[in-house]
């Protein structure tokens, strides 16, 4: 039996890759870690990724205790504030969760023997790149918060990788797709919501910056290839995703489009270019992981967003103002008191009764 702590998992991408693991592998134990942020933000019907899991602990990962890690073979570092605007207004968080936590956390998990680390990196590293499509040796241009914190935690873990710990850092494409816990603030995502809410698509920019796409399940696939893998050097930094899903952000509008009835797509023809634009190159993780490609099309990801927000009956034609939207539900944490400006649990005063 092999143990697997995925830290962060009660996310965004969590419940779908807890699920998969255990679905796809019977001598995988699966524990999950997280601080609970976004536990409210349940979107779906059935059996959610924590029911799958073999045991639950909750926590801060700038506060995490080494102990727990004691018996655990593999861990999947997903914990991140997830995006630029989460990123942009909460800088030092971004950069202690992102980064300095997950290099605190690999080097207690060195140190207790676990032997695979994945670490949860992005494509957005690249920043823009109007040339050809980035490679893993192409140079980084982090124009965020967030996408510094990748930057930086890649190139701190690549000195703890040694024979007896391997690191993988999986520099995913833009996320999509339905899960248990979904979010509205990524590109397809919002354009599905828009569609079914609003009847139009509005683009912002002009439609042509480009944006590497990947499912959730297909996310799923390439930690299950890092938590088991053999190929490759100690330490890994590989793009994970295909190279069929570099699309322009247009073309993205029209494919949404094509799935439903009377849609209307408006592009600002006049806008600003947008300095995130860049194609990104696969061929690495494709001759490193052949078995776990990517199998998701654009059309499955479109129709189970589509599916799985009317059988929660989604109408809400404000949702950029909902819980769906990270940013509001830490936002709303803090106004409430449950957090405080760093994103810390405040502890409450228990009251005598």
């Amino acid at each position: 039996m092999k143990n697997v702590l995925i830290i962060g998992n009660l996310g965004y991408i969590g419940p779908v890759a807890v699920k998969y693991l255990k679905e796809n592998h019977t001598d995988l134990s699966v524990s999950g870690y997280d601080i609970g942020y976004f536990m409210q933000n349940y979107t779906n019907q059935g059996l959610i990724g924590e029911t799958y899991l073999d045991k639950q602990y909750f926590g801060d990962v700038r506060k995490f205790d080494a102990e727990l890690l004691k018996g655990f073979d593999a861990v999947i570092y997903l914990a991140a504030i997830s995006n630029d605007p989460m990123g942009n207004v909460y800088e030092k968080p971004t950069l202690d969760i992102n980064y300095h936590a997950a290099i605190d956390i690999a080097k207690k998990c060195k140190s207790k023997g676990v032997k695979n680390f994945v670490f949860a990196s992005s494509c957005s590293v690249y920043g823009f790149a109007d040339t050809a499509p980035r490679t893993e040796t192409s140079e980084v241009n982090p124009l965020t918060a967030y996408a510094k914190s990748k930057v930086y935690a890649e190139r701190d873990l690549e000195p703890l990788a040694d024979n007896n710990f391997k690191i993988t850092c999986l520099r995913y494409a833009t996320a999509c797709g339905f899960s248990d816990r979904l979010r509205l603030d990524l590109v397809l995502n919002d354009f599905v919501a828009c569609a079914i809410v609003d009847k139009k698509i509005t683009i912002l920019s002009d439609g042509t910056p480009w944006r590497p796409l990947i499912h959730v399940k297909d996310m799923s696939r390439a930690m299950d290839w890092g938590i088991h893998r053999s190929e490759g050097s100690n330490f890994i930094v590989v793009n994970a995703g295909s190279n069929k899903w570099n699309y322009q952000v247009k073309d993205l509008a029209y494919a949404v489009q094509k799935a439903f009835n009377g849609i209307e797509i408006s592009i600002n023809a006049n806008a600003q270019p947008d300095k995130r634009s860049y194609k990104v190159s696969f061929d690495l993780f494709e001759k490193l992981a052949p078995n776990h490609q990517p199998q998701v099309s654009l059309e499955q990801a479109i129709a189970t967003l589509k599916t799985g927000l009317e059988q929660i009956q989604f109408s809400d034609s404000n949702f950029r103002q909902s819980p769906l939207i990270r940013l509001k539900t830490i936002q709303k944490l803090i106004a409430d008191s449950y957090i405080d400006s760093e994103l810390f649990k405040i502890e409450k005063t228990a009251v005598q009764v």
